[in-house]
């Protein structure tokens, strides 16, 4: 049977350096994200941020993450960095999803922790309130953060599920599994971060281009 070849969007995570995004650009990745999370190791302040985003502007869309931030915080950062979307990867219930997104006029990702089958009941909350979703694996449960722990889940339990809005698979993804991992799932947009790091923090642009050449892989016509 004859083959084509297919490819997924890119998000690449946690962005710190110039060299990083250059590195992403390069590889072909259609999303940039920049984490505003003090535990993180990939936290970046908003004069890094600013820096880092226009650097990023109209090569990557640019994704603020941030957790449960106040409004204030919020407006200051968007003004700051006029980020593409607002990543939601704390507990932001569907309705302050909606607020925020109306609020500040961004489009907004969120993040949902997936362990087990009935958690992606969650994502019909938010189907008024988000502009798109992100399947993350649940983090440790001593985490000071959501997401950024290289941990994965059962990517079957995606397979054969539709949901209104487009939605990345994210956590413990690398070039070694995602090419796997989009086969299982279906997923169509997918989000990596320590999977193409030297270091935590630190990533590494042979593992970009080798994440982004996994990423298009032969499927059946």
């Amino acid at each position: 049977m004859p083959t084509s070849s297919t490819s997924v969007a890119v998000k690449i995570c946690g962005l710190t350096s110039s060299g990083a995004i250059q590195a992403a650009v390069e590889a072909g990745a259609a999303y940039g994200g920049l984490v505003f999370h003090p535990n993180s190791p990939r936290h970046v302040d908003l004069d890094q941020a600013r820096a880092l985003a226009d650097q990023m502007r109209g090569r990557l869309k640019i994704v603020a993450l941030i957790a449960d931030r106040d409004d204030a915080g919020i407006e200051t950062l968007v003004k700051t960095v006029r980020p593409d979307f607002l990543q939601l990867h704390g507990g932001e219930s569907a309705r302050r999803t909606a607020y925020i997104r109306g609020k500040f006029d961004v489009p907004v990702i969120k993040a949902l922790p997936i362990a087990e089958p009935s958690d992606l009941a969650a994502a019909a909350e938010y189907d008024n309130a988000a502009d798109m979703l992100m399947f993350d694996a649940k983090p440790p449960k001593d985490a000071m953060r959501g997401g950024g722990h290289g941990a994965a889940f059962d990517w079957k339990i995606l397979q054969g599920r539709s949901f209104t809005k487009p939605w990345f698979l994210a956590g413990g993804l690398t070039p070694e599994n995602v090419a796997r991992a989009i086969s299982l799932s279906g997923a169509e947009l997918v989000d990596v971060s320590s999977g193409v790091e030297s270091a935590p923090g630190v990533k590494d642009a042979a593992r970009i281009r080798a994440f982004l050449n996994a990423t298009k892989f032969p499927v059946q016509a």
